[in-house]
C-alpha cells in the first residue's frame, strides 16, 4: 500500500480516534469528578459520612473497574444499541468508553480529594462554611492539580480502549490496525498507527504534566499556601471563606 493511499485511511482514523476520546473524556469527568468526591464524602469521618451508601457506591464502582473493556463493549451492545441505534461506529464505541472511564476517573478523583489538607476543611467549617462551600472552595481548586493529572491518566487509557475498540468496527486508529495491519498483513501501516499512536500519547501526557505544574506553581498543595486568612473581631464570615482558595 502506498503513502497516497494510507493518508486518507490515517487521517480519518486520527479524527475518529480523536473524537471518541474527546466525548468520553467530556462523559468520564462529568460522571466521575461528583462520584468520586461523593466517595470522600460519605465515607467514615467525611462530611456527609453514610458508611452504607459509601460501601454500596465503592462495591458499583470496584466492580465496573474489575469489567475487561472488550467485555464491557459486548455486554453493553444491548444498552449501546438502545442509546444510538447502532453497536458499531465511533458514536456506538462513545458508550461503553464513557461507561468504562467513569469508575476508573471516580477513584482517581477520589485519591486526588483525599489528599487534601483536612485542616483547610476544619478551618472552613469554623468559619460556618456548608458542605457545598468546602467542596468548591477547598477540595476542588486545592486537588486540581491532581486532577488535571487523573483527567491525562483517563485520556491515555482511553485512547488504548479506543484502539480495543476497533476489533468491533468502532472505527479509529485501532481499527485501522485491526483490519490492515493484522487481516491484510499491511504491516508498514500497522506500525505507523502505533507510532501515530504513541506521539499522540506523548503529547497528551506532556500537556497535561504542564497544566498540572503550572497550577503547583500558582498555589496547589505544593505550592504557596492557600489564601486563608483568620477571622477578625466583628468580621462575617461569609467573606472570610470567599477569600478560600
Amino acid at each position: 500500500m502506498t503513502w497516497s493511499e494510507m493518508q486518507p485511511l490515517l487521517s480519518q482514523a486520527c479524527w475518529d480516534t480523536l473524537y471518541m476520546v474527546g466525548w468520553s473524556t467530556l462523559i468520564a469527568v462529568v460522571g466521575g469528578l461528583p462520584l468520586g468526591i461523593l466517595l470522600v464524602l460519605t465515607d467514615r469521618g467525611g462530611l456527609l459520612q453514610n458508611v452504607l451508601a459509601s460501601k454500596v457506591i465503592g462495591q458499583v464502582v470496584n466492580i465496573a473497574r474489575s469489567m475487561p473493556f472488550i467485555i464491557l463493549m459486548v455486554a453493553l451492545m444491548t444498552f449501546t444499541r438502545w442509546i444510538t441505534g447502532t453497536t458499531i461506529g465511533r458514536e456506538a464505541a462513545i458508550v461503553p468508553l464513557a461507561i468504562g472511564a467513569i469508575p476508573f476517573f471516580a477513584r482517581l478523583v477520589e485519591t486526588a480529594v483525599r489528599e487534601v489538607d483536612g485542616g483547610l476543611v476544619e478551618a472552613v467549617q469554623s468559619m460556618g462554611g456548608n458542605t457545598w462551600t468546602i467542596v468548591r472552595k477547598v477540595l476542588v481548586p486545592e486537588a486540581l492539580p491532581s486532577l488535571i493529572a487523573s483527567t491525562t491518566t483517563t485520556i491515555v487509557a482511553l485512547i488504548g480502549y479506543s484502539a480495543m475498540a476497533g476489533t468491533v468496527a468502532a472505527g479509529g486508529l485501532g481499527d485501522i490496525a485491526i483490519r490492515y495491519g493484522y487481516q491484510r498483513f499491511e504491516t508498514e501501516l500497522m506500525w505507523i498507527t502505533v507510532a501515530i499512536l504513541a506521539v499522540v500519547i506523548s503529547l497528551i501526557q506532556f500537556a497535561g504534566d504542564l497544566a498540572a505544574r503550572s497550577l503547583h506553581g500558582r498555589g496547589g498543595r505544593s505550592g504557596p499556601a492557600p489564601k486563608l486568612r483568620l477571622l477578625k473581631a466583628g468580621e462575617p464570615a461569609s467573606a472570610d471563606i470567599d477569600k478560600v482558595a
